[in-house]
């Protein structure tokens, strides 16, 4: 069992539980911890020929941009499932078999408002900002793995050209901290206030699935008032935090009382 997955998992799913003072009794705790664990066990032997059987360092692995693997792998062990469409996809992966142990996915910038405040205050403009939507590390690859990723690819975008910042949101309820970020040119820039979690049969639903699967609803509320099997988180949720990296030079600091919240 990929212990890391399997807290990520029951982070996104307790609030689906949670009264709006964010209580779980035990009992839904267990109930959380369990389906997950089964759901997290099917999807690991639809990727067992990708699985490490062993502990890796740095020397072990290797840069390249990647495909078929990615999307198995994001698509069955990613929380948010699979990656943006037009996305590149970049991983360390072992040197002699190939298999891909820490991997990214990268594609431009869809998130207007985002976009709009790093025009204003950063003047940069939004066709030369690409994002990192997923980010996904095994069990077995080395704890600076992501960090040594995250400076392949920003190599990558230099040689590539056209791109002047990476962007990435961090969620902090999930017990993400950006650490590896900050290990790699990136600095956070603003917060995003935090929007209710969606699920679906007592699933997490993302937005973009949302919108992909009931095209004529506009918003989390009218869906959850529109079909039963919707349902929203209520518990108060902490805001997304905006990492940037510049592709050249350094990243600079912002303070914190110069970072913008922007609202949903």
């Amino acid at each position: 069992m990929d212990r890391r997955a399997l807290a990520v998992r029951t982070r996104l799913h307790l609030p689906c539980y949670a009264d709006a003072a964010g209580q779980v009794s035990y009992r839904e705790a267990v109930t959380v911890v369990v389906s997950n664990a089964a759901r997290l066990r099917k999807d690991q032997r639809a990727v067992r020929d990708l699985i490490p059987r062993r502990e890796y360092t740095l020397p072990d692995l290797e840069f390249r941009q990647v495909g078929e693997d990615a999307d198995r792998v994001f698509g069955s062990m990613h929380y948010l499932r699979n990656a943006r469409r037009g996305s590149l996809n970049f991983a360390l992966v072992d040197k002699n078999t190939g298999t891909p142990l820490t991997l990214c996915s990268a594609s431009p910038l869809e998130w207007q408002r985002v976009a709009d405040q790093l025009l204003l205050q950063f003047g940069v403009p939004q066709e030369s900002v690409w994002d990192l939507s997923r980010v996904y590390s095994f069990d077995g690859a080395p704890p600076n793995a992501v960090s040594y990723l995250l400076a392949q690819v920003r190599k990558y975008f230099q040689k590539r050209g056209g791109v002047e910042l990476l962007t990435t949101a961090v969620d902090p309820n999930l017990g993400f901290t950006g650490s590896s970020y900050l290990a790699s040119n990136w600095q956070q820039w603003m917060t995003v206030r935090a929007r209710p979690y969606l699920y679906y049969k007592r699933k997490y639903m993302s937005i973009r699935e949302m919108r992909a699967s009931f095209p004529a609803i506009r918003s989390i509320d009218e869906l959850c008032a529109a079909d039963r099997n919707a349902t929203r988180s209520f518990a108060e949720l902490h805001d997304s935090l905006i990492f940037c990296c510049r592709i050249r030079g350094a990243t600079e600091r912002v303070q914190p009382a110069d970072q913008h919240r922007i609202l949903r």
